[in-house]
């Protein structure tokens, strides 16, 4: 008899229930997840960005559309998920998509249904994504990841061919009323470990004053470490309206076909901008913009900076990001990791040998100065003379 009861334990722990939250672009659907929200996305090789926003959310599960983990590189995303033991539904169909936002869902080990007046129906099945799996698939992606070393090869390539003028000229740059002239830039996109490598740069930015640049989300992570940036540079559709209405100079990026997914949205807000129309990413524009306008350093914060961050990105953006590095290389300083490099620490017997120094040394001025010991022994009959009166006041 016990061991049914295990079994029913085991199913009422596996059914995990919430209201379904549905958007094709992850980052988008972060910005409006509540706690215990089950998400439902369409994520191929899903990124270790996308998977930290949907951690930091609370979210009771994930349902991708599409498989986690393609095994074309090493994506951390769906190990970060189980690892923090978020239910993962893989590879469960297209027809996902079609849940209506809002509606109440059940995950059942590896079926999704739809709860409504008339009991549960089933929505779509996939594959239960579990801890030793994810770990599995990452090894293999490991060792496979010659052929994307090739792939990405020749979509460098094919990017200094298309777009070799914005790498090598700044003729194609736009216009700013912001100057760059002489100064440190700082460059803060949204990405891993940006809160940590800002908090560790706050001495920097309050002593040198540097240019801030929120590229994309960026704009709000300086926003909410109480920093205005003075330029906006992006798609504009992660940032808030907040960011965009905080008195930054907007540069709207544009891809090829000059088509700007949130233009719209700045000219709705009445908000002059600067559009810029380039193949690469928002990151790259800013990283071009400071170099060809005179910055004497670039700091990068929250940036792409390691191949699987590139192949995050996609091999379209990857090969721009990689080009831009190395031609702004010279005066770039990349700021991620920099929270871990050194942590100032005070230990507590250096702390009591500083005030006991500060002590003995206060004494002895007291001691060789006049003026100073006879103010010593006034306080001393002030102090004695006020226990006295508290004294007859208490006993009498």
């Amino acid at each position: 008899m016990a061991k049914p009861r295990r079994t029913e334990e085991a199913a009422a722990v596996a059914q995990v229930r919430g209201v379904a939250r549905v958007d094709r672009r992850t980052k988008n659907l972060v910005a409006r997840l509540q706690a215990g929200d089950i998400a439902i996305i369409d994520h191929a090789d899903l990124d270790r960005i996308a998977a930290e926003g949907l951690i930091q959310r609370q979210v009771a599960a994930v349902v991708n559309a599409s498989s986690s983990s393609t095994g074309r590189y090493p994506n951390l995303g769906p190990l970060l998920l189980c690892s923090a033991g978020i239910p993962v539904l893989d590879a469960a169909g297209p027809g996902v998509m079609a849940v209506p936002d809002g509606s109440r869902v059940v995950l059942d080990e590896d079926v999704l249904l739809r709860v409504g007046g008339n009991g549960a129906s089933t929505i779509a099945r996939g594959t239960r994504l579990h801890l030793a799996a994810a770990e599995e698939t990452l090894d293999e992606a490991k060792r496979g990841i010659s052929s994307e070393l090739e792939r990405f090869a020749e979509n460098t390539i094919q990017y200094i061919r298309d777009e070799r003028d914005v790498l090598l000229e700044a003729t194609r740059l736009p216009k700013t009323r912001t100057s760059f002239d002489g100064r440190h830039v700082l460059i803060v996109v949204r990405g891993h470990g940006h809160r940590e490598d800002l908090s560790a740069l706050r001495s920097y930015i309050r002593e040198l004053d540097p240019l801030l640049i929120g590229v994309d989300g960026g704009a709000d992570a300086l926003l909410e470490f109480g920093l205005e940036p003075d330029m906006i540079i992006g798609d504009m559709d992660s940032v808030s309206t907040k960011g965009l209405v905080s008195g930054a100079e907007l540069v709207v990026h544009a891809y090829a076909g000059g088509k700007a997914p949130g233009l719209d949205r700045v000219h709705a807000l009445g908000l002059p901008s600067v559009l810029f129309e380039a193949t690469g990413t928002s990151e790259d524009i800013a990283m071009l913009m400071a170099f060809e306008e005179g910055a004497e350093l670039i700091v990068a914060v929250g940036t792409h900076a390691n191949l699987v961050e590139f192949l995050d990105k996609g091999r379209k953006g990857m090969a721009s990001t990689f080009l831009t590095r190395l031609r702004v290389g010279p005066i770039l300083v990349d700021a991620k990791g920099v929270s871990r490099l050194y942590r100032s620490t005070v230990k507590r017997v250096d702390l009591l040998l500083l005030v006991g120094a500060a002590l003995l040394a206060l004494a002895i001025a007291v001691w060789l100065s006049e003026p100073m010991r006879l103010y010593v022994r006034l306080m001393w009959i002030d102090v004695r003379n006020l226990w006295f009166d508290i004294k007859q006041a208490i006993f009498g």
